[in-house]
C-alpha cells in the first residue's frame, strides 16, 4: 500500500521506475511539400504531436528541430498547435535543435518552455525574405512574346516577365515588414525575459548555439539523452512519434492496398523540384 501511494507522489527516477518522454522530430523546409513528400506542416505533424501530448505519464514532451525556414503560416500554425497541446494536456515543452533552427525554424522553436542546442547549431535569421529572378533581357533575346490578360491591374504584381515597377516592390516589402513585425513580438513575448540588449538579433543575422545562448535565444547546451537522463535518471526511455508514411512507403509496404503508381512517377518532378528548393535553403546555413 506504501508503496502504491510513493509512486503516485514521488518522481519515477526515485522509484527506480522507467520514464517515457515522447518526442517529435520536426525536420524540413516548411511549407506544402509534395505528394511524395509531405513537407513540414501542420497537416503533416499534428497527429504526432496530439500521440505525444496524450502521454498521461510523461512529465514532459519533447521537440527536435531541425528546419532552415519556409512557410510563415505554417511555422506559426505548428508553433500555435504546440501551445495548445501544451497547455491542454498541462505538459512541459522541451525543445532541442539539431543542425538549423533558422527563420521559421526558430519560430517553432520559440514553442519550448525551454530550448536547448548543440555549440554548432545555428540559430536566428529572424526575418523575412523574399526572392525571384527577372527575365525581361532574356525574353527579348530569344524573341519570345509576352501576353497575359488580367481583369484588377495589380493582378501581375512584380512578375518576372516584366520591369519592377517601384509601387510593387514597396508594397512587398510593407508585407513583409508586417510578418517580420509579428515574428518579433513572438520573440519578445517567448524570450523577452531573457533576450540580450542587441540591435543584431532582429536584423536576420543567425549564430552558433553558444552565441545563441549569450544573446538569450536559447537556453543551454545539451543534447536529447543528456538532458532527459540529468532530469528524469537514467532508466529514461525516449519514444520517438512515428511519421505517417510518405508515397514510396505506402508503395514499398503495401500488399493489399492498390496504389496508383503513374501518380507517384508524375509527382516525382514537384519532389525533385521540392528536394532544389530545400538545399538552397539550407545551403545558407551549412560550412
Amino acid at each position: 500500500m506504501i508503496k502504491k501511494i510513493a509512486r503516485k507522489v514521488l518522481p519515477k527516477k526515485w522509484m527506480g521506475e522507467e520514464t517515457i518522454i515522447p518526442v517529435v522530430r520536426l525536420k524540413g523546409v516548411i511549407g506544402e511539400g509534395s505528394k511524395i513528400n509531405p513537407g513540414l506542416n501542420l497537416e503533416a505533424v499534428n497527429e504526432q504531436l496530439e500521440s505525444a501530448f496524450e502521454n498521461k505519464s510523461a512529465p514532459a514532451i519533447g521537440i527536435l528541430v531541425n528546419s532552415p525556414g519556409g512557410s510563415p503560416v505554417q511555422s506559426r500554425q505548428i508553433y500555435l498547435r504546440i501551445r495548445q497541446l501544451a497547455a491542454l494536456h498541462n505538459k512541459q515543452v522541451l525543445v532541442f535543435v539539431e543542425d538549423v533552427a533558422a527563420s521559421g525554424g526558430y519560430m517553432i522553436a520559440l514553442a519550448g518552455d525551454e530550448i536547448f542546442v548543440d555549440p554548432a547549431s545555428i540559430i536566428g535569421s529572424i526575418g523575412v525574405v523574399s526572392s525571384g529572378f527577372g527575365f525581361t533581357s532574356l525574353i527579348e533575346k530569344i524573341g519570345v512574346e509576352r501576353r497575359v490578360y488580367t481583369a484588377g491591374k495589380k493582378k501581375v504584381t512584380l512578375d518576372p516577365f516584366a520591369p519592377e515597377v517601384a509601387e510593387d516592390v514597396e508594397h512587398l516589402k510593407t508585407l513583409q515588414r508586417e510578418i517580420h513585425d509579428l515574428f518579433i513580438t513572438m520573440v519578445k513575448e517567448r524570450r523577452g525575459d531573457v533576450l540580450a540588449q542587441d540591435d543584431d538579433i532582429f536584423s536576420g543575422l543567425f549564430w552558433t548555439g553558444e552565441k545563441a545562448q549569450q544573446l538569450g535565444l536559447v537556453d543551454g547546451i545539451e543534447d536529447v539523452y543528456g538532458l532527459l537522463q540529468k532530469r528524469y535518471g537514467d532508466k529514461v526511455k525516449v519514444k520517438y512519434e512515428e511519421a505517417s508514411k510518405g508515397f514510396i512507403s505506402k508503395l514499398i509496404g503495401a500488399h493489399s492496398e492498390k496504389l496508383d503508381l503513374r501518380s507517384g512517377v508524375q509527382a516525382m518532378p514537384d519532389a525533385a523540384i521540392q528536394s532544389l528548393e530545400e538545399r538552397t535553403i539550407r545551403a545558407r546555413y551549412e560550412i
